[in-house]
Parts: structure tokens; C-alpha cells; sequence
């Protein structure tokens, strides 16, 4: 199984399995460095949680059979220590300033075997780069907005070095995506199955899931449709709707073809690699007031530059 199966399935797999979170969103809320702090602290708490668990489960000769030889366990490992690091460093200076760091939530994850859990890995480190790239504008206090660019960086790292393990490119655009707060929290609430009940609530509110039908091959940009099976049921609307791709700094936006129950679009050109998809109700617009589910995650090649063969690690 190539990683475009892989991660659909993986990432379907835990949207079916998540509960919604009771979390009101409240309107006109206020961004300030405590909740950016808390909001990147549950973030790291996921991250954390996510390989502890993974080098639990898999041994470093599960991994090898697995087709990820030495030394891809001990990075692994050195990768967990770093979201240890990043979860200390930011209740740290949340508890420096005056503040309360919110407590870990409890998770879920939908890896069965090393393979899933890589590409899982993949998509978590992706949107971690996506997360602190977009909370980056908010953040008032210059110290903390250079410690989450230095963690950024190394997030990126994660990402760079997971990918190149699964054949995919290290650095598929020039510009990484920034993704805003509820797009970040939507896609955490996948795997979040509950939240510390003496903390406050985080004012976010998951949008519905959007979950696009299993493909034979790789997404290929200008090329390959995307299918939403009974998304017209699940969302109907009399009005034109359309489907974002959040890839880079702009999103590409498209106008639905309907079909039956099923939306669907081919995926347009210009995008790369882990790329966020929603549906939305606007022509030019894909934002909190605009977005009708998603993100869904796709990861898309440019026409000509998909792998020649799966990596062993796909098979």
C-alpha cells in the first residue's frame, strides 16, 4: 500500500473513531499568548503521546521488517525526546509568565503496524509545521514567538526526515502551509477522546469531517479527481459550493461537480505534498466563517514526479 492509501486510510480510520468534543465555539473570542501557548501545548501533548505510544507498540526490528532500516528507530526515538522537550518547555513558560498549562487530554490513534503509524507520523508532523506557521501572526511576546520559530524548525525536520522515509519528497513546495486555529484543532479532534475536566475549554469547535474516497494510484495535481462519497446528502446546500486546497500560501479554490451523492473535483495544479482540502460555501474564501467541513488531508505529486515504484515501506 502506497502512503496516498495509506495516509487516507490511516487519517478516515481516525475520524470515524473520534467522538465529538464538547467545546463551544465562541464567537469574537480573544487570541492572546496564553491560549496560542495552550493551543501549541496540546498540540505537543498529542505529538508526545502519539510516539510514546507508537515505540511501545513497535519494536526497532518491527520497523526493519517493516522496510525502515537502522538508523530510522533510533531516530524515531530522538524525534519522541524532542516532543517531550517541546511539551516541558512550553508548560514551562506558561507557568513562568502567571498562567495554568492545560493538562494532557487522552487520545486515540488508529495505527495497526508500522507502516500506519509512519505515515500517521507524517501527517501529524505536517500539520504540526502548518499549526505554529499559522498561530505565528498572533503571537504578541517577541520571546515566545522566537521559541515557537525555533520549534517550527525543527517540526519541519521531523517532517523533512518522516517523508523522505516514505519515498516522498522532503520539501515538495518553497513555501510551507500555514493552517489557522480551527483547521489545526479540527484535524487534533480526530484523535483527542477527551480533555482534563478542571481545564477550560479551548474555543475552538471542529468542523464536521470530510473524508475523500480511497484511490487506486497517487493524487496527481492537474490530473487526479477527488471524490467526497455522500457529501451532498451529508451537506446539502442550494447554493454553488466549493472545494479549497489549502497548499503553500494560497488556497486553490474549485467550483464542485455533483454527481449523484457525491461531490468531487480534480485536484488542481500547483499543489504539493501534504496538502489540507475543505469544502466551503464561497468562491474566493476558505475561512472559519466560510469552511463547511474538513480539512481532509491528501498528499499530491506534480504531474511527472510521482514515485516510480512504492518504496519498500508502502508495499
Amino acid at each position: 500500500m502506497h502512503y496516498s492509501r495509506m495516509l487516507t486510510a490511516a487519517l478516515a480510520t481516525g475520524l470515524s473513531m473520534a467522538s465529538p468534543i464538547a467545546i463551544e465555539k465562541r464567537t469574537g473570542y480573544a487570541v492572546d499568548d496564553f491560549l496560542i501557548l495552550n493551543y501549541a501545548l496540546t498540540l505537543e501533548y498529542l505529538e508526545r503521546k502519539f510516539y510514546q505510544e507508537g515505540l511501545a507498540n513497535y519494536t526497532q526490528a518491527d520497523f526493519v521488517a517493516a522496510g525502515f532500516p537502522d538508523p530510522f528507530y533510533t531516530n524515531l526515538q530522538e524525534i519522541a525526546a524532542d516532543e517531550k522537550v517541546h511539551v516541558d518547555f512550553i508548560a514551562g513558560a506558561i507557568t513562568a509568565a502567571g498562567g495554568k498549562p492545560v493538562n494532557e487530554a487522552t487520545y486515540s490513534f488508529p495505527s495497526t503496524d508500522p507502516k500506519s503509524f509512519v505515515a500517521l507520523s507524517s501527517a501529524l508532523e505536517g500539520v504540526g509545521v502548518s499549526a505554529y506557521l499559522g498561530a505565528a501572526a498572533s503571537i504578541v511576546e517577541k520571546d515566545y514567538l522566537t521559541a515557537a520559530g525555533s520549534i517550527l524548525s525543527v517540526e519541519a525536520r521531523h517532517s523533512s526526515y518522516i517523508r523522505a522515509a516514505l519515498s516522498s519528497s522532503p520539501f515538495p513546495l518553497a513555501f510551507d502551509t500555514p493552517l489557522g486555529f480551527t483547521e489545526v484543532f479540527s484535524l487534533a479532534a480526530a484523535f483527542i477522546t477527551g480533555f482534563a475536566p478542571e481545564d477550560p475549554p479551548l474555543p475552538f469547535k471542529a468542523f464536521p469531517t470530510l473524508t475523500p474516497a480511497p484511490i487506486p494510484a497517487y493524487y496527481v495535481a492537474g490530473k487526479t479527481p477527488i471524490t467526497f462519497p455522500g457529501a451532498k446528502t451529508a451537506f446539502p446546500s442550494d447554493a454553488p459550493l466549493y472545494v479549497a486546497f489549502f497548499s503553500g500560501l494560497k488556497p486553490y479554490i474549485l467550483p464542485v461537480t455533483i454527481t449523484g451523492e457525491d461531490y468531487s473535483v480534480v485536484i488542481p495544479e500547483g499543489i504539493a505534498g501534504q496538502v489540507y482540502v475543505v469544502l466551503t460555501n464561497h468562491a474566493t474564501s476558505a475561512t472559519d466563517e466560510t469552511i463547511i467541513a474538513g480539512p481532509a488531508i491528501i498528499e499530491a505529486y506534480p504531474d511527472g514526479k510521482t514515485p516510480a515504484a512504492p518504496a519498500p515501506a508502502r508495499a
